[in-house]
């Protein structure tokens, strides 16, 4: 039985990440986001939960805004949630996927939005890795200044240096439903 092939899809803050995963699912792959996984962890993982309570107080649980204040502000804060995080995020895509493998009619592709992937070293567990990125201005526009917590991130240059598809997200949501469209055909061919 032939296994869905594992891609990647990362890139900078408001490149656009979101839209292009929106777009495999409609040439259909199978998707899912670390995002939404995290999402999902702050809201009913009660071990999650009880560490937040512990380390930021009872006010945080459940409050991404507020987590998001503290975290963002503290190097060593966003390193100790990163670390609580990112180990249950990898284990939810793992039974995600072995899901999809149990499947009788397996999807050709599942891709996963990751916006760390390679500031975790992630890119192994993956087929292939897509990029999206778009010019700081864009981005800006976009989602406002995020240049503090973008100087922790691996460069857009390097992420798309070592990516096996990347795309300047600046033009409209078409050209990136093309650039998908051109990925996921590629991609089938396997």
């Amino acid at each position: 039985m032939p296994r869905p092939l594992a891609v990647a899809l990362t890139g900078g803050i408001a490149a656009g990440k979101s839209e292009a995963l929106a777009s495999f699912a409609r040439h259909g792959a199978a998707t899912a986001s670390s995002d939404a996984i995290v999402h999902e962890l702050l809201a009913r993982d009660d071990e999650v939960r009880d560490a937040i309570r512990e380390r930021f107080g009872d006010d945080a649980v459940g409050d991404r805004r507020l987590i998001g204040e503290i975290v963002f502000g503290d190097p060593a804060e966003l390193d100790w949630l990163e670390q609580l995080l990112h180990p249950r995020v990898v284990r939810a895509q793992r039974a995600w996927f072995e899901e999809l493998e149990g499947r009788s009619e397996p999807p050709a592709l599942a891709v996963v939005e990751i916006p760390l992937l390679y500031e975790t070293g992630g890119e192994q567990r993956f087929d292939a890795v897509v990029v999206v990125t778009a010019s700081p201005e864009v981005r800006e526009k976009r989602r406002g200044d995020f240049a503090e917590r973008e100087a922790r991130l691996v460069p857009d240059e390097e992420k798309v240096r070592r990516a096996d598809f990347a795309y300047v997200n600046d033009g409209s949501l078409e050209d990136l439903d093309a650039f998908v469209a051109s990925v996921v055909e590629r991609l089938s061919s396997f």
